[in-house]
């Protein structure tokens, strides 16, 4: 089993920044890829960013791109995103998610078998 915690969540104005970090824990020596999602009230469960643990590729949604950075220090077992030039419509649960399976990389939920339980991101103008 793999365990996640987010952290780093909160509140920021407009064109501010923001980073959250995930700590691994478990049975992390497995994991092939992670990344992190946002949840909006009402809205679906939206990927926004991933990496690929063996070689570091990454994937951006077009909605953050540009703006946010996910990195990760193997030696940590954390994942960090960098928000940056943050608007309202970044505001969201934040999760992160990781998955043991390496055919199935992409930013589709189904993809992911472990997550956390999600911090909180609010951008007010």
């Amino acid at each position: 089993q793999v365990q996640l915690v987010e952290s780093g969540g909160g509140s920021v104005q407009v064109g501010g920044s923001l980073t959250l970090s995930c700590i691994a824990s478990g049975y992390t020596s497995n994991l092939k890829f992670m990344a992190w999602f946002r949840q909006a009230p009402g809205k679906e469960r939206e990927g926004i960013a991933s990496i690929y643990i063996d070689g570091g590729g990454r994937l951006y949604a077009d909605s953050v791109k540009g703006r946010f950075t996910i990195t990760r220090d193997d030696n940590k077992n954390t994942m960090g995103l960098q928000m940056n030039s943050l608007n309202p419509g970044d505001t969201a649960m934040y999760y992160c998610a990781a998955a043991a399976e390496p055919n199935r990389w992409s930013l589709s939920a189904s993809a992911y078998k472990y997550w956390g339980q999600g911090t909180q991101v609010t951008v007010s103008s």
